[in-house]
């Protein structure tokens, strides 16, 4: 069974700096994409942030500049680094990770990771 934990969200101020983290494990062959996504209470979850195997990204208009994805393709994990936080990025960040397992591929999400605005 594969299996994403997200960790590093947290209390933070504007201006300030978090790194997401989201590692997988379980039997897997290979991670074709990853993809950050926000969502505020009561909104869709939107797309922030993506990136390939082959390392592409994209970025929503609203954290370019802002925000890195990477990912350690050995440890099968996808970070997000988020600087210059703003007020309105305060939300529940979620990864979803585009799976190979065998022949096949499947979706798996992380459970979710808080930031908060400490002002």
């Amino acid at each position: 069974q594969v299996q994403l934990v997200e960790s590093g969200g947290g209390l933070v101020q504007p201006g300030g700096s978090l790194r997401l983290s989201c590692a997988a494990s379980g039997i897997i062959f290979g991670i074709k994409r990853w993809v950050w996504y926000c969502q505020a209470p009561g909104k869709q979850r939107e797309e922030v942030a993506a990136i390939t195997s082959g390392g592409s990204t994209n970025y929503a208009d609203s954290v370019k500049g802002r925000f890195t994805i990477s990912r350690d393709n050995a440890k099968n994990t996808v970070y997000l680094q988020m600087n210059s936080l703003k007020h309105e990025d305060t939300d529940d960040y979620y990864c979803d990770a585009d799976v190979l397992l065998g022949l096949r591929t499947s979706d798996y999400w992380g459970q979710g990771a808080q930031v908060t605005d400490s002002s």
